[in-house]
């Protein structure tokens, strides 16, 4: 069997996953942009935190191309690192994912996936350390069910717009979409978050009145 690649460390990426989804949401907030895709949370218990660019996929209810394939050919052209983000409107009654997709993927030294839809095999995922957000679980086949859409294009995860090459962190409270031409600016305004609310933990455990804290740091304001 062939070694798992390992991608070279990025900064950048590192920076993020030492933030929560809660602070990058909070940077979004502040420079007004969409970026916190609602209702996709962790599928399997102890899924950790993942932060990579986005390798997109569209799954459509007809087409000339079977899911399966088309998903697989999408993970192969993704880099190590990179986290798969699949867009399927958000439906229930079939899976968007499996577990020869989540093994291949970690063959491949990918990050995880995140999907606006269901999966299933989610104990394959949990015993591969590969890390899977969405809706919810199921144990129906994709097959002859839906088709694929493309790959590498712009998707929406729960109507949040996602391109190839954004930077998607997911971890125990959400998701987050960074768009690739706004990540310093969003990392230095979620760190300065993160910062604030560490002030106000060392001042209300120092006996400083809760309100007091928050108004030192306008935090009540700083969405805006």
């Amino acid at each position: 069997m062939s070694p798992i690649p390992v991608p070279d460390p990025d900064p950048t990426l590192q920076a993020y996953l030492r933030l929560s989804t809660c602070n990058v949401s909070d940077a979004l907030d502040r420079l007004h942009l969409e970026g916190a895709p609602l209702g996709l949370m962790p599928l399997w218990p102890g899924c950790r935190k993942i932060a990579g660019r986005a390798m997109t996929v569209r799954l459509v209810p007809e087409g000339p191309i079977s899911a399966v394939h088309g998903t697989l050919r999408a993970i192969t052209e993704a880099r190590a690192g990179d986290i798969m983000v699949v867009d399927h409107e958000g439906r229930m009654d079939v899976n968007s994912w499996g577990g020869i997709a989540a093994f291949t993927s970690a063959q491949r030294g990918l990050g995880g996936v995140i999907i606006d839809g269901v999966t299933r095999d989610v104990d394959e995922m949990k015993s591969l350390g590969f890390s899977a957000y969405g809706r919810g679980i199921i144990q129906r086949s994709i097959r002859g069910r839906c088709a694929f859409g493309g790959h590498g294009i712009e998707v929406r995860l729960a109507g949040v717009r996602v391109r190839a090459g954004d930077l998607v962190i997911a971890d125990d409270n959400g998701v987050a979409i960074v768009p690739q031409d706004r990540l310093d600016e969003v990392l230095r305004i979620a760190q300065a978050c993160l910062a604030d609310e560490e002030k106000i933990r060392d001042w209300i455990a120092q006996g400083v009145d809760p309100v007091e804290a928050h108004e030192r740091v306008h935090y009540d304001r700083a969405g805006g």
